[in-house]
């Protein structure tokens, strides 16, 4: 149990590498090899009530939290369930994600994947740096249920540089907060070599976002390409009907035909 523990406390903070303050890279290792990876900038928005002017009414505010660059982390892997935890500002906000591989059947036959399979958020209002002056003060949890994003076939990576937003519920009063990711690069199994992410396998935002920049250029090769061929058709046509006899027109000019 103790070299297990000490397995799992085997976590580095790399984000000090990103050119991007705002993106974080964290990576887990057991028995010294990288078995969790990820990249990503996250913010979340978060509504809280405060009192309005005259005191007696409640009003909603929204506080925008950004993971912090020097957070805190642990992590753990498994064989198929894979777990990765942060936390910042004295730990007055934590992140969890939980990952999950699975296997199910398809038309060619058993296929397995990886998703991110649960989100918890803890938030302590009583917090300054975001919270002004909330009503009631304390923490709270916000979580996903039934959660199945950033869905990845096995051995691969997961990217998506657009912005992904996840609604979780909490438990202040049910209110809806927001996680926004950005910019991520992700992948909790079968990592081949240390610090060192699989083949990546991009979100729809991105692949659309990237047949969109493409489009124009194939477009504009498969124009260029018709008028060479018209083109090239024009002049064999010419030089054709060039070699040939022309018949006169003035059947005047028959007779001195032969």
């Amino acid at each position: 149990a103790a070299a297990r523990l000490a397995a799992e406390q085997e976590v580095e903070n790399l984000s000090g590498l990103s050119p991007n303050p705002e993106k974080d890279i964290f990576v887990v290792r057991e028995n010294r090899t990288t078995c969790l990876m990820a990249e990503f900038a996250a913010k979340f928005i978060v509504p809280y009530d405060v009192w309005a002017s005259n005191y007696v009414d409640l009003i909603t505010e929204q506080a925008d939290i950004p993971l912090s660059r020097g957070a805190e982390m642990k992590g753990k892997c498994g064989t198929n369930e894979s777990e990765l935890e942060l936390s910042w500002l004295d730990q007055a906000y934590t992140l969890k994600l939980s990952f999950l591989k699975e296997s199910h059947n398809t038309s060619r036959g058993p296929e397995a994947s990886w998703r991110l399979s649960r989100i918890q958020f803890t938030y302590d209002t009583s917090e300054r740096t975001y919270f002004k002056e909330a009503v009631s003060p304390g923490k709270h949890t916000a979580s996903s249920h039934r959660l199945s994003a950033l869905v990845t076939p096995a051995g691969h990576s997961y990217e998506c540089q657009a912005q992904q937003t996840i609604s979780l519920v909490s438990s202040d009063h049910q209110k809806s907060v927001q996680l926004l990711l950005s910019e991520v690069r992700l992948q909790p199994f079968d990592i081949p070599a240390d610090f060192v992410f699989s083949e990546e396998h991009k979100c729809p935002v991105d692949q659309r976002e990237q047949l969109e920049e493409t489009l124009p250029l194939i477009l504009g090769l498969i124009l260029g390409l018709v008028i060479v061929i018209t083109l090239g058709i024009y002049h064999i046509h010419h030089k054709l009907t060039a070699s040939q006899v022309q018949i006169p027109r003035d059947r005047s000019q028959y007779k001195h035909m032969g």
